[in-house]
This record gives structure tokens, sequence and C-alpha cells, in this order.
């Protein structure tokens, strides 16, 4: 009963947030007019604003967005294909994984039990990854399990929990029935990627073979990662004390291991600006910060999911 409440209370955050905000737009005669709406154009920041996909010019991101009709709970886009993650509230939650065309046209629908957490697309946009949280599937005491899935847009090909990958932990073949994963980012090849595994109370950065089917752990306490356009670097958020969280850079080339400069807990998994620079949601709002540990900035206001299309 009590991993239930929790997770009702965590819908109705979810759904709450996007009234929320509607509202206090409205009050203050900013709620944007919805538009045509092409998410592949260049130039422009994708963004959550208002529950639905947005954008604003990257030179100008405090601009009003553009806003779209296609509403989201989470959401991630490129080379032409979004993927958008809607809550389908009922007595036990479930989420719709959408596939979208440039048009944001619904191309295929995947079934899902439990709530939004992590949206990821690759760079050509064939590949896609959802993370949800789920109930009655977790060994942790908080109750809460996360099932991670990828689809081939290409050839159809989905797996709507990547727990059976085999995992080496350690150069050995492990096993543990507590084994989750989440949080997805993919190399331009589409087929190398990089995920979080956590078991026996420990997190893991892992990096997988799609074809090949395995994944093998790369070090531990590390969460969310994102991968640079560039295939060099991963930032990721790492527990740190005070915390939880600190976002930390990771150069894949020496495997050297730095904080970012933005000193407060992030709970997201960020995304890139450009090759220097991350954007994540930090208390409502799109931030960004260099890898070089400068200070960070505001991008966009009242905002999440960011995107750049370049």
């Amino acid at each position: 009963m009590k991993r239930f409440v929790v997770l009702l209370v965590a819908v109705v955050v979810l759904a709450g947030g996007a009234v929320a905000y509607a509202t206090w737009a409205a009050s203050r005669g900013a709620a944007p007019a919805v538009a045509a709406f092409d998410p592949g154009v260049p130039g422009r920041l994708l963004v959550r604003s208002a529950g639905r996909i947005a954008a604003v010019p990257l030179d100008d991101p405090g601009a009003a967005p553009t806003v779209s009709g296609t509403a989201c709970d989470r959401f991630h886009s490129a080379g032409g294909t979004t993927l958008c993650l809607v809550t389908k509230p009922g007595t036990l939650p479930k989420t719709d994984a959408l596939i979208l065309d440039r048009s944001l046209r619904e191309t295929r629908r995947i079934k899902l039990a439990g709530i939004p957490s992590r949206a990821r697309v690759s760079q050509s946009g064939r590949m896609a990854s959802w993370t949800v949280f789920v109930t009655g599937d977790s060994y942790s005491s908080g109750g809460f399990s996360t099932w991670t899935g990828i689809l081939d847009t290409r050839t159809g090909y989905a797996v709507t929990n990547i727990e059976g990958i085999p995992l080496y932990l350690d150069g050995r073949r492990y096993h543990a029935p507590d084994v989750n994963y989440w949080g997805v980012t993919f190399a331009a090849d589409d087929n190398r990627f990089y995920a979080t595994v956590s078991t026996k109370g420990k997190t893991y950065l892992v990096e997988g073979d799609f074809g090949a089917w395995r994944a093998r752990t790369l070090r531990e306490n590390a969460e969310c990662p994102s991968l640079s356009p560039d295939g060099r670097h991963l930032v990721f958020k790492k527990r740190v004390s005070p915390g939880p969280w600190r976002l930390h850079a990771l150069d894949l080339n020496t495997m050297r291991e730095t904080p970012l400069g933005e000193s407060a807990s992030v709970d997201d998994q960020a995304a890139w600006l450009d090759e220097r620079t991350v954007m994540y949601a930090k208390d409502g709002d799109v931030w960004a910060a260099p890898l070089d540990g400068g200070p960070p900035r505001l991008l966009v206001r009242d905002a999440s999911s960011p995107v750049a299309v370049r």
C-alpha cells in the first residue's frame, strides 16, 4: 500500500506541474499561442514549456517560446525523430512512448508500465530509449524500480526492458536479481550506448553494445550519463556530500573526471548545448554550464528537457 501511495503522489506531481505553470502564465498574460511546429528546424533550442514541446532561438533563449500542440511529460528529439513520453493515469499509472515525425505526427506507440523518467534519441534519429519508474519489481527500500527500453526505429525492433542484457562487472559476467538500468545515451554509430546500472546499493556507468547485446561497467558512482556530440566526454550526476548529486564530466580518452561549476544538486540527465557546454533542468528552469568549470548561467525560464538543434 505504501508503494502505491508514493507512486500516486508522483503522478499527481507530474500532472500538477504543467497545470500550475499554465495557470501562472495565464495570470501574467504570458501564455503563448500554439503554432505550427517542426522540431528539426536548426538554430533553435527545444524545451518542454507549459507541458508542451516548445522552441526558442538558440541565439536568444530568453525570447518568448513558440509552442507546439504536443504535450509530453518527458521528451527528446534528434534527426527528425521525437520521443514523447505521456503518463496515462489510472489505478496503476502507465506510460505511452510515442515516436513522432518532423510534423510531430505519431508513427508508433509503445505502451509501458509506470511513470516517465528519462527519454533520449540518437543523433541520427534512428535509436530511441526511455526509462520509466515502476513498482512491484524492486528490491530497494524505496519501493521503486526502473524499466529502460531501446527502440530501433529503422528496423522496428524494440526491447522494452534491457535488464536481460549480459552484464560484465570488473570483467566478469554478473548476475543479480536487483539489476536496474536507466538513463541511456547513444554514440554516433547508433550501436554503442552508455547508461546507469544499479545493483547491491551501488551505481555504475556502463558501456553497452546493442548489436552484440552486452554491457560492461566502466566506473562506480555515475548516474544519467550524457555523451557529447563529438563523443569525447560524458557528463553525469555523481553522489556527493553534501548533495545528493553534483554534475561531473568524464574525458573518455584519459578517463579523468572533473566536477562542473554548477555546485547545486541537479537531478536530471544533462543535454548538450554545444561540445563544451551542457544544459539541465534546475528549480523549474533550464541552466547551462561549461566543461571547464566556469559558472552556470540561466538559459530558459519555466522549462525543462532542453535539446539544441544545430
